[in-house]
């Protein structure tokens, strides 16, 4: 291995003191975020918040201090079609209701997967990464999907935010010291394992309870119309609610993805091995698709003026108080004088990048059919953005979108054809394998 040595510390210094520009950045970033030197304004008049395709939109949500972003993105999906049906000027559904059976969900399912790697050495890489990653906020589509099937769904006005749904961090190191005491007892191969989790599970139903409160069985959904007109729908179930009262069948929906990297040929379905949260739903499900059919899908269902469910890596070309994503946006090339260029695949084999956060599309830009820029409908409040919607361009798109949620019918019949194939399993630590926050 080779040292850094004085040869080399000198002939840099020699380098940098030579360049004048640099004595300029070193000034401008003393007293100065590195994004504000680096901000290229000339990507603004680009940028401004008009569309071709606008989608009537209700006030936005916000997650708050948690990662539930795809949470709120799939409640989103479903309350525009409920506001539209029950003729609402705002509605919006309880995320708290899915986050406290995502939280007991996730538990069991981990829980499961200690007990079945207990004697696989060559599963020990998986089960670092299991107990350290421990339960999250974060969420993939189909798990959305799997809850609001088991669990159903009901308005926020029937299980409201409190302080611990909305400020998740200390709830989930509690939760994640159950875990992994848990995971300690199956070291030690402890006797009756089974009675152990059941016991473990009862007490991190008791701490969700204590935080969430105690989710509903039985409602009534109350509400007053934009003509002032007071509706009750009394005593339904949360299925119920979902089943009869919902406008929506989440089964006509298909995670596409794409992922321009080696190790997942276009035109072939995959799934992450333990990758989940309720125990007896199928796996996550991915179709993986060139960028043109990729995007030809999404602006389909716009065109239908149906929203649609997306994850990006939300970090990249960001700036949050203009609600802006786009690549060229904050310049660190041309601020610190070198190269940081990597393609999407590079950046994913590396986890330079990788889907972090999960918005809803809300219209896009066609200028003579050529996407230009795309809206947003994000769940971080109002105040930032334009009344909390964003707008990113369509090379942002390109480089840092990685999955879309659409319905199966604006795919080819040859695309709907793959839906049958079996899945692809990735490993535990590919890059599909993260979560949204």
């Amino acid at each position: 291995m080779e040292k850094i040595n004085t040869t080399d510390l000198l002939s840099w210094q020699e380098h940098y003191q030579l360049i004048k520009e640099n004595n300029l950045v070193q000034k401008a970033l003393v007293k100065n975020e590195i994004d504000t030197v680096a901000i290229n304004g000339n990507r603004y008049k680009d940028l401004a918040p008009h569309f071709t395709i606008s989608l009537d939109t209700l006030p936005v949500t916000n997650q708050m201090k948690s990662g539930r972003c795809w949470i709120f993105a799939g409640c989103n999906i479903i309350r525009q079609k409920i506001a539209k049906l029950y003729n609402l000027e705002n509605f919006e559904l309880s995320q708290s209701y899915l986050a406290f059976y995502d939280k007991l969900e996730k538990a069991n399912f981990l829980m499961e997967t200690l007990l079945q790697l207990s004697d696989s050495p060559e599963d020990e890489r998986t089960r670092y990464l299991k107990l350290t990653t421990g339960v999250e906020d974060g969420g993939q589509w189909d798990m959305f999907v799997h809850l609001v099937k088991k669990y159903g769904l009901v308005p926020k006005e029937v299980m409201p935010e409190t302080y611990q749904s909305s400020h998740t961090n200390q709830l989930n190191r509690i939760i994640n010291t159950k875990i992994r005491q848990f995971a300690a007892f199956v070291q030690e191969k402890k006797a009756n394992l089974s009675a152990l989790k059941k016991k473990a599970l009862e007490d991190i139903y008791k701490i969700l309870v204590d935080c969430y409160g105690m989710p509903p069985t039985k409602f009534s959904f109350e509400y007053t119309d934009k003509n002032n007109k007071y509706h009750c729908i009394e005593d339904i179930t949360p299925l119920d609610f979902y089943e009869q009262y919902s406008d929506i069948d989440l089964d006509e929906y298909i995670s596409i993805i794409h992922a321009p990297t080696v190790d997942k040929p276009y035109h072939h379905l995959f799934n992450v091995k333990w990758l989940g949260n309720v125990i007896e739903a199928p796996g996550v499900r991915y179709l993986n698709l060139p960028l043109t059919e990729f995007k030809k899908i999404i602006v389909q269902q716009l065109r239908a003026l149906e929203p649609v469910w997306f994850g990006s890596d939300c970090n990249q070309g960001f700036s949050r108080a203009d609600g802006i994503w786009d690549p060229l946006l904050l310049d660190y090339e041309t601020t610190f004088q070198v190269d940081l260029e990597m393609d999407k695949a590079e950046r994913l084999n590396t986890f330079e990048s990788t889907m972090n956060h999960a918005m809803v599309l809300v219209g896009v830009n066609l200028e003579q059919e050529k996407i230009h820029k795309w809206k947003i409908e994000n769940s971080w409040g109002k105040d930032k953005g334009k009344d909390g919607y964003y707008v990113a361009s369509d090379e942002w798109f390109d480089n840092f979108v990685y999955q879309a949620v659409v319905k199966k019918k604006y795919l080819t019949v040859e695309q709907q054809q793959i839906l049958n194939q079996e899945p692809i399993v990735l490993p535990p630590w590919d890059p599909f394998g993260t979560l949204a926050s």
